[in-house]
């Protein structure tokens, strides 16, 4: 899922606006992908994608992003995040090895329960509707197309997640 977010985008649109704040601890724990923007990172997956989130003791955020492979095994990634200063932890650069790293930015999330979240990039060009269960209620699933289209995005180019 965050596996190389390295396009910057220019675009005449307003900026990517994100959440007010993001208590990192709720954040933490396991993640399911709902849906997304397809990406090249992604390509061998063919479903069953997840994304889990804990602290390093050096106050980064170890993420490990997992799917099944075209194979029928799990594909598995881990890297590291750090919270883009002044965000409030909206913003989070990460990266899985090498000099790069991408912006992961949180643009929506049920403040409440932490039970679904959004997460894009500040071009637009990528974009996951994660949730805390495999599956989102039609109604939720409804208010967050909503939510990403009054961001910017274009919902015709969503993948459901398999």
């Amino acid at each position: 899922m965050l596996i190389a977010l390295l396009v910057s985008g220019c675009a005449s649109r307003p900026p990517l606006a994100t959440v007010t704040s993001v208590d990192l601890a709720r954040y933490s724990g396991k993640w399911y992908e709902i849906a997304k923007y397809p990406n090249f990172f992604q390509r061998g997956c063919t479903g069953q994608s997840t994304a889990e989130y804990s602290p390093n003791p050096d106050g980064s955020i170890r993420v490990v992003n997992a799917c099944l492979g075209k194979n029928g095994k799990e594909i598995k990634v881990t890297g590291k995040a750090t919270v883009v200063p002044g965000s409030q932890n909206t913003k989070l650069r990460v990266s899985f090895g090498g000099p790069f790293s991408g912006a992961f930015w949180i643009i929506g999330l049920d403040e409440k329960n932490y039970s679904w979240a959004v997460v894009g990039h500040p071009s637009r060009q990528f974009l996951w509707i994660l949730a805390r269960e495999p599956k989102l209620p039609a109604d939720t699933y409804q208010k967050v197309l909503t939510l990403v289209a009054e961001h910017g995005y274009d919902t015709s180019r969503i993948e459901r997640d398999r």
